[in-house]
């Protein structure tokens, strides 16, 4: 673990902290074969990455109604309350986000310019598998897609070696909204949704985490179809002043760690006892982790920065960009003010990543390895195109003509500014 001031910090570990490679260039040839596999052998390519990846062998696709049924059986219910309890958050959130269907504005007399919302025709939605079973992402995916009206919403997740989906994720998929679900992980299901198979119709647009092998599928794929934006190990950074809890912020870092070996967690802190103190709450809290080897890794190359006011602390996290952010301030709204580049962002003390992650309602689906500086997180407009209206009477025209003309004859377009000229012509 990195642990030093930000005004020592050398080139190589500030390139390091910012650019946070996650390998995607490693992985392109073997993820582009796979693409271009699944184009040419559609179905057949499917079933033979299964078995090879996933150990499954199947005779069928698509979930069926049946098994989705099955899997209410399976879970406990208690946990479907759960599920229930988040979904309901995250409809909530994702309503507040809506847009206005239709909305015009008279911008001068006669001319009212406005913009018509629609939903994309179909999305795919990617829940991962692997080393945990991430109902919460089936919510995250589909919910927001639901509120946006998309008529058609497909879902690939992983199955199991015995060829079934983690009930829990089945039944997250199917109480969110999902129209198709399909037993399919990795590049294949970034590919299959991008060109389509006698099985499975293609998508407008695919969204959801995954791995460094789903990432490079979307973005090969993106000439095929559009995506949310790259997404991969799950990152926090804590800034915190000497009010903050060190053995809470410990925890959240432990937390952000066991996702995934890859995963880092930054702390900047304004106080050189409270960073003293988390470094050693680290070392009480990491060992006894329940994912302690994958923590341990994680901590590796995670940090613990001082800063020496809250300018540099503030430039700093604007230029890592974190997926999530966590404010521990005595003041934190003052904070907010000057952040920037942030894919998440948790106030005070008693707002943890995992709220955000399970049941506060805003999306888990968030840009990393610094997409926040350019990437929104997964929201309702991911799943809408927005068409521009204007409707304009002959008295708008009129007061419009001499802007059109003038420009369009300076570009040399005269039947632009006679298209305008004909209509405002006195007719008999």
């Amino acid at each position: 673990m990195i642990t030093k001031r930000l005004s020592e910090l050398e080139d190589e570990d500030l390139r390091s902290l910012l650019s946070r490679d996650v390998g995607i260039q490693d992985v392109l040839p073997a993820v582009n074969e796979i693409i271009m596999e699944v184009g040419s052998k559609g179905d057949e390519a499917l079933f033979k990455y299964t078995e090879k990846f996933e150990g499954a062998h199947l005779d069928d696709l698509r979930v069926t109604q049946e098994e989705i049924d099955l899997s209410y059986d399976l879970v406990d219910d208690r946990l479907l309350e759960a599920l229930s309890s988040a979904a309901d958050h995250i409809f909530y959130f994702h309503n507040e986000q809506k847009e206005h269907d239709l909305w015009m504005s008279e911008a001068s007399p006669g001319v009212l310019v406005g913009q018509k919302v629609v939903p994309l025709d179909s999305v795919g939605a990617y829940v991962p598998g692997g080393r945990a079973a991430y109902p919460s992402s089936a919510l995250m995916t589909v919910i927001p897609a639901k509120v946006a009206d998309v008529p058609r919403i497909v879902v690939c997740t992983p199955p199991q070696k015995d060829g079934s989906i983690n009930p829990l994720t089945l039944a997250a998929a199917d109480m969110a909204g999902a129209d198709e679900i399909y037993k399919l992980g990795g590049a294949q299901a970034i590919a299959a949704m991008a060109l389509g198979t006698d099985s499975i119709e293609r998508v407008d647009k695919i969204v959801g985490p995954g791995n460094v092998y789903v990432t490079a599928a979307k973005m090969l794929t993106r000439g095929s179809v559009e995506i949310d934006f790259p997404a991969g190990p799950s990152e926090v950074l804590i800034l915190a002043d000497r009010t903050a809890d060190p053995g809470v912020i410990a925890a959240d870092m432990i937390a952000q760690g066991e996702h995934d070996p890859k995963s880092i967690s930054v702390f900047v802190s304004l106080d050189d006892l409270l960073a003293s103190a988390v470094a050693e709450e680290l070392n009480i809290q990491a060992p006894g982790a329940a994912r302690s080897d994958i923590v341990s890794e994680s901590l590796e190359h995670s940090a613990i920065l001082l800063a020496d006011d809250m300018d540099e602390a503030l430039d700093f996290v604007n230029a890592f960009a974190p997926e999530h952010l966590e404010i521990i301030t005595r003041e934190p709204m003052n904070v907010l003010r000057s952040i920037r580049n942030a894919g998440s962002v948790f106030l005070g003390k008693f707002t943890p990543v995992a709220a955000g992650d399970y049941a506060s309602g805003t999306n888990h689906v968030l840009p990393t390895s610094g997409y926040a500086r350019i990437f929104s997180s997964l929201n309702v407009d991911h799943f809408t195109k927005k068409i521009t209206l204007q409707m304009i009477t002959d008295e708008g025209l009129l007061g419009l003509e001499e802007t059109i003309t003038t420009l369009a004859e300076a570009e040399g377009l005269l039947a632009h500014a006679e298209s305008v000229r004909r209509r405002l012509e006195p007719r008999e």
